[in-house]
């Protein structure tokens, strides 16, 4: 079939003879192989090339959709690379405030210096140092809650903690019971791992039906329950405390171990964590990522009393490990109250963000809360997220569809989530304003 290029050409040149339209999506790329004859390496070389020369967008597993394509330059060759306007990235969703590298910086200092850097580079216990476990005890204190510092366990970044939460608590073909959208990459751990996960019905109290968990467990065991109990993603839904006694009661009952998943909590103080009713089933995960900074982030687990040994065997034998050097600066940054500092400057980001949201999408259903950085939108009919997600790609925005939520893939909600922390204000105002109105015009009459 030749090089890869030499596909990605004809691929082009199907785009600019409007064979393929702007919205339109590619096929998987392991049907893309099939049908070319090639490896999937080669045709994830071929979408590569085509993302790099700015006709497609999209990732793998949500789609890959032609964009839409400015003129042609005069004497220039479509397949030639172009520079394009920067798309707005809706999708990533880690909040940096104005100033942050600032404060976060003179704490750093201190570990440069070379006595000190000696020890920040060696390795560190899946416990942390005592110091990082009076840290992390201080950072997620809440009225009513307090985690001990001897049950704490540091990986290198949330999604880790719930890897080795799972692996310490379920084995290969155990089922975890979760909310029926969930967070995309606790499927991604889950198939890793060999989990299954079910899907449980919610309703307007947030978190599971207690009638839902039941009949599942009565179904076959689950061997543990994923919740994102305060500012659920996508959804921004905070389960109510009567719900999260009953869930408690329920857990407790039938003996299920849960995985809380906190890390969006810091946005929303008052909510009670499910762990200050069931402290000997909760494992919770929490991380420094949306705090501080992803790329200077520890990964939070507080297990019960009883199980440190068996979840740091699950840390270390899943090479999740926290880095030595970022867990001596989150100690200084909790220490010095930076993230604290850091928490309030993305409490009142969060909420602008949320006015301007307000603002653009008023007329729509857009389930947020105030206080987050992310909402649900459900779409006007006779929108389907796809459909939308090539529009907005179309106009160099990048939302998440619902099906990377949806547990059961044949319950996929005509939805987009949209992560409001990344862009900068201006252009997240501007995005809004041209999701709003393509939204209002409806989708091509093809599409329907």
């Amino acid at each position: 079939m030749g090089d890869f290029r030499d596909i990605a050409d004809r691929i082009a040149g199907d785009i600019a003879s409007g064979r393929l339209r702007p919205g339109q999506r590619l096929p998987p790329q392991r049907w893309f192989a099939r049908r070319h004859r090639i490896a999937p390496s080669t045709a994830g070389r071929v979408y590569g090339e085509l993302v790099r020369r700015g006709l497609v967008v999209g990732e793998v597993g949500r789609g890959t959709f032609v964009r839409a394509v400015p003129e042609r330059e005069q004497g220039r060759a479509l397949t030639e690379p172009r520079t394009l306007a920067p798309p707005v990235n809706l999708e990533l969703n880690y909040p940096v405030t104005a100033g942050q590298s600032e404060l976060l910086a003179p704490a750093l200092a201190p570990l440069l210096r070379p006595d000190v850097l000696t020890d920040a580079s060696r390795a560190v216990a899946a416990t942390g140092t005592a110091a990082a476990r009076e840290a992390a005890a201080r950072l997620l204190a809440l009225p009513g809650w307090r985690p001990a510092p001897d049950r704490f366990l540091f990986t290198g970044n949330a999604r880790q903690a719930v890897a080795a939460a799972f692996a310490s608590l379920v084995r290969p073909g155990g089922r975890v019971g979760v909310e029926e959208l969930t967070y995309p990459l606790v499927k991604e751990i889950a198939g890793r791992l060999g989990v299954v996960l079910v899907p449980l019905d919610g309703d307007d109290e947030g978190g599971v039906r207690p009638d839902a968990l039941r009949a599942a467990h009565r179904t076959a065991p689950l061997s543990a329950l994923y919740l994102q109990p305060t500012l659920h993603n996508p959804t921004s839904v905070t389960t109510t405390d009567r719900r999260t006694r009953e869930l408690a009661r329920i857990t407790a009952d039938l003996g299920i171990p849960v995985v809380e998943d906190r890390i969006w909590s810091f946005l929303h103080p008052d909510a009670v964590p499910f762990a200050a009713h069931a402290p000997e089933l909760t494992h919770v995960v929490d991380g420094l990522s949306k705090r501080v900074a992803p790329g200077l982030t520890v990964g939070l687990l507080v297990v019960p009393e009883a199980r440190v040994e068996a979840v740091g065997a699950a840390v270390r034998s899943g090479g999740w490990s926290a880095g030595r050097f970022a867990v001596e600066a989150a100690v200084r940054w909790v220490r010095e109250g930076i993230v604290e500092r850091l928490v309030e400057d993305k409490r009142a980001d969060a909420a602008r963000r949320q006015a301007l949201l307000a603002e653009a999408l008023g007329g729509f259903r857009a389930r947020t809360d105030p206080r987050a950085y992310f909402a649900w939108w459900e779409l006007p009919a006779p929108w389907r997220a796809d459909t939308f997600t090539a529009a907005a790609a179309a106009h160099g925005i990048a939302v998440t569809p619902g099906t990377a939520f949806a547990v059961d893939p044949r319950r996929t909600p005509d939805a987009v989530r949209l992560g409001l922390a990344s862009a900068p204000e201006a252009e997240l105002r501007r995005a809004l304003a041209t999701l709003a109105a393509v939204a209002a015009a409806g989708p091509p009459a093809d599409t329907r």
